[in-house]
């Protein structure tokens, strides 16, 4: 499968973790430990759905490719700026700049 395969399929899976917990669950019945412990499950989703995408091509382990280096970029402008546009415009950049040299 291609990148933008991956993209929307992980897009669509992190709307449904997020929307599901959110339309689905009374807050009022779950004690402040079980709330603060579900806010999490979105954040432990979506690493678990990026990194296979990036790291791994034809079920190796790569460590060295656009998709990595466009990854780490990213990483880096997350967490110098914490700015979400400034960091998807610079990973998506980066990659299309890879790709098209």
């Amino acid at each position: 499968m291609n990148i933008w395969t991956y993209t929307i399929i992980i897009g669509i899976l992190t709307f449904l973790s997020r929307y599901l917990v959110i339309a689905y669950a009374n807050t009022k019945t779950y004690s402040e430990t079980t709330k603060k412990v579900l806010s999490y499950v979105p954040s432990a989703v979506f690493p678990s759905l990026i990194f296979p995408a990036v790291f791994y091509e034809n079920d190796v382990l790569i460590f060295y490719s656009g998709e990595v280096l466009a990854f780490t970029a990213a990483v880096i402008v997350s967490i110098i700026f914490k700015n979400i546009f400034l960091t998807v415009i610079t990973g998506i950049s980066i990659y299309l700049f890879i790709i098209f040299i």
